[in-house]
């Protein structure tokens, strides 16, 4: 009997009241502070822009270096084997990424918080804006002021001129400035006449020209080589067995540089 009273009681009881639903509150809450973040990012995004130098002071710098470094400027046309064994080395998303890949720069961004080593992932335009605006300087303001000068870069000059500059002032080891004498001081052939395996040396030493110069240090070099090359067919640029004929070609390095 008293546990049917009971029954009976807690059913005629009046429900407990439910409380407003948070989840509105929530969202607005996190839209607003995503507003927040996306206001402070286009204000610092407009101070980095006008702050930084104009990307049309790019070709006179090129020239300047150039000049500086003997070289003719510009040189030679870019050879496609050493676009495609830069950019499979260098920069993969090259040709759709805005000069800044955004991942790269969230996973470097990552590992700086967290105290990791740097994953690199700098594009060919922040390589070019390093080389050209801000040698021999480091730190992460002027990391910030390549990422803003690589944007510029993008806008302003078209790949295949950025690939140009880049080629043109890069430097190649053992005392080689710029991609043609590069090619005429390793190989004696100008650079339209490099061989794939060539190429790839090339496009390899630009990254520790120092360490991966194929003359002083043939071991460093042939194993940056072998890097190359198998970026070259993670992206689809040569297939397995290409890549293992392009690794049996001799560099054929000369003993006397220059071209004849």
């Amino acid at each position: 009997m008293v546990s049917r009273i009971g029954r009976v009681r807690q059913a005629e009881s009046p429900s407990t009241p439910k409380g407003p639903n948070p989840w509105p509150r929530r969202l607005i809450r996190a839209g607003k502070i995503a507003g927040m973040v996306l206001a402070v990012f286009v204000v610092l995004f407009g101070l980095g822009w006008v702050t930084t130098p104009s990307a049309g002071q790019a070709s006179e710098l090129a020239l300047a270096e150039a000049t500086a470094n003997h070289i003719s400027y510009p040189g030679a046309q870019v050879p496609p084997d050493f676009a495609r064994a830069l950019i499979a080395t260098e920069d993969h998303r090259f040709a759709s990424e805005p000069g800044v890949d955004p991942l790269a720069v969230l996973r470097v961004g990552v590992s700086k918080v967290f105290g990791k080593p740097d994953q690199g992932g700098a594009t060919i335009e922040q390589q070019l804006a390093k080389m050209l605006y801000t040698p021999g300087r480091a730190g992460w303001t002027v990391e910030l002021e390549q990422v803003m000068l690589a944007f510029k870069l993008n806008l302003a000059y078209s790949k295949a001129q950025i690939l140009q500059m880049y080629s043109e002032v890069a430097y190649y080891g053992h005392g080689f400035y710029g991609l043609q004498e590069a090619s005429c001081g390793y190989y004696g052939v100008q650079p339209s006449k490099l061989s794939v395996v060539q190429a790839a040396m090339l496009a390899g030493a630009v990254n520790a020209p120092s360490v991966d110069d194929p003359i002083l240090h043939p071991a460093a070099a042939r194993a940056r080589l072998e890097h190359v090359v198998s970026r070259m067919v993670a992206v689809g640029y040569l297939t397995v067995p290409q890549a293992a004929q392009v690794l049996d070609t001799p560099l054929r390095l000369v003993s006397v540089p220059g071209c004849r």
